[in-house]
This record gives structure tokens, C-alpha cells and sequence, in this order.
């Protein structure tokens, strides 16, 4: 019985420090994906802009609203990259389930106003979902990770 005892015990181990990765891989794609999106709203906000999935956006000194978005899609990647640094991993749970909001509100508006379908699902509601599970993997989290 004592070497089965090992086994089950061996295999949790092995089970959380898979979770523990997968979370911390998973914090890293959404941080840094979205600050890139940020830096790229700064740098070249129309171009940017075209791939949102809204049908128009703001034009002429109306447009300065782009870099606005693009200032809260780089504090939006840097949230979870000091939670993640500092080892803080419970928090960066509930921080991570705070940031879907965004994903699904910019899902919901491009719906209400009439834009693309495609991409209010494939990216928006995807990105949305896809960093709920983040959340989820952080915040069932059992040993194998520093508890912040």
C-alpha cells in the first residue's frame, strides 16, 4: 500500500506543477498579448483600430481616444505581470477574473453596435473566456505556487 500511497502522491505533484505552468503560461500570453495590443494602439492607432471589429472609429482629434485605449490595454498587461512577479497568485486570480470584464464588454459592444460578429466571438468573447479559465487555474490552485 505504501507504494501506491507514493504513486497517488507523485501524481498530484505532478498534477500541480502542470496546473501551476499552464496558469503561469496562460498569465503570460494574456499580459503580454495585451500590452503588446496597448503599445500598438499607441504607436499606430488607425491601423490598430481596423481590427477590433467595430464599424467606425473616432476621426480627426476624436482619434486621441485610441491612445486612450491603448494606455488601458498596457496597465491592463502589467496588472498581472507584478502579481505573477511578486508571487502573488491568489490575487492574480481574482485580478485575472476582474480583467475578463473587459474582453466580454468590448464582445458586447461591438454586438450593440453593429459590428463584426466574427470577431466580437472570435477574439472578444474567446480572449474572455480563455482568461476566465486563467483565472479559474490560478484560483484552484493547491500547493506547488507561492500563495500571495
Amino acid at each position: 500500500m505504501s507504494a501506491l500511497t507514493a504513486t497517488v502522491t507523485t501524481a498530484r505533484a505532478v498534477s500541480s506543477r502542470l496546473r501551476v505552468n499552464l496558469a503561469t503560461g496562460f498569465t503570460l500570453v494574456v499580459a503580454l498579448g495585451i500590452a503588446y495590443i496597448g503599445v500598438s494602439f499607441l504607436v499606430a492607432p488607425e491601423s490598430t483600430a481596423s481590427g477590433f471589429g467595430l464599424p467606425a472609429w473616432p476621426r480627426g482629434d476624436a482619434a486621441a481616444f485610441l491612445n486612450v485605449k491603448g494606455v488601458r490595454d498596457i496597465v491592463s498587461g502589467l496588472v498581472p505581470l507584478a502579481l505573477l512577479l511578486t508571487g502573488h497568485r491568489r490575487a492574480l486570480g481574482w485580478a485575472m477574473l476582474a480583467e475578463s470584464v473587459t474582453p466580454f464588454g468590448d464582445c458586447a459592444t461591438i454586438l450593440l453596435h453593429h459590428g463584426s460578429t466574427a470577431t466580437a466571438l472570435g477574439v472578444h468573447f474567446a480572449t474572455a473566456v480563455f482568461v476566465v479559465v486563467t483565472a479559474v487555474l490560478l484560483l484552484t490552485e493547491r500547493g506547488g505556487a507561492r500563495q500571495g
